[in-house]
């Protein structure tokens, strides 16, 4: 039986304890062309592809969206527009080619970061005198890969989409203002499990969803698994997030991860603020 924190991050990050895979990838899809009828200055949907599940799983539903848009319109006015952003040469590079025949995205644009990356680091080290951590290169890498993203809607009438899901929410697993930043969050509500289910009832290839999580930040730790940075495996946090019972050790984990990152999900604080005491 679930607990009253349980119950309480559950209904915060809107996690049902089964989906219809269709039905969610359908809703997500909706919300995508509802906006964009909504606000006819965006013309496109910008997405960093990091080529892991999240990314593949919100790219195909952004070309989805901009696809049926331009068929009911008659017209190829929406683009989804996929991004790669390496760091030098990305580890998994032999799935991009999956996973770009997977979501067919309207405009692949690449942009390296490694330059502005390490000019950055750099910068900070000679004005300080001290070294930048592998953990803290990372978090310049996320929040560089943002800023790209964000330069690149700016220039295509576009608004830029997060792949944040509650498995990571809850644990505040990403860099805040990095790929924390977004400005429409279509897979929010989903678990881990959910989005690899959907992404199978898709067609996906099952390389590109079985495929171990990894965040790929720290220099020094490449292909560090999400599972191993967290202490914490997928599976618990899935089961804990739909209301199962998990092992005290899983519970008291995924509970000391959300309440040390509330400040990811929370907009800055000010004075009138007290969620933070």
């Amino acid at each position: 039986m679930a607990t009253e924190i349980q119950k309480k991050i559950i209904e915060e990050l809107k996690v049902q304890p089964e989906i219809n895979p269709m039905a969610e990838f359908r809703r997500s899809v909706d919300f995508l062309k509802e906006y964009l009828l909504k606000h006819p200055d965006i013309k496109s949907l910008v997405l960093g592809l990091s080529l892991g599940q999240d990314s593949t799983l919100t790219g195909k539903i952004a070309q989805t969206a901009c696809d049926e848009l331009n068929e009911e319109l008659g017209n190829s006015v929406y683009r989804f527009i996929g991004v790669r952003l390496p760091y030098g040469v990305q580890a998994d590079e032999h799935d991009a080619e999956a996973v770009l025949n997977f979501i067919k995205p309207s405009v692949l644009l690449t942009v390296n970061i490694k330059e502005s990356v390490d000019a950055s680091t750099k910068a900070v080290e000679e004005a300080t005198g001290q070294s930048l951590s592998s953990f803290l290169q990372g978090n310049i890498k996320a929040r560089h890969r943002m800023e790209v993203q964000y330069s690149i809607a700016g220039l295509y009438q576009g608004v830029v989409l997060g792949t944040d899901h509650s498995a990571e929410a809850v644990t505040g697993f990403y860099t805040k203002f990095g790929d924390g930043a977004a400005d429409l969050t279509p897979i929010f509500r989903l678990n881990k499990r959910q989005g690899r289910a959907i992404l199978k009832a898709l067609g996906c290839p099952s390389e590109l969803y079985l495929k171990t999580p990894t965040a790929d930040l720290e220099n020094d730790r490449p292909q560090l698994p999400d599972e191993v940075a967290l202490g914490v495996t997928y599976d618990e946090i899935d089961d804990y997030l739909e209301g199962k019972e998990v092992n005290e050790a899983a519970r008291e984990k995924i509970e000391g991860f959300y309440f040390k990152t509330m400040h990811k999900r929370n907009e800055p604080i000010n004075v009138f603020h007290d969620w933070w005491k």
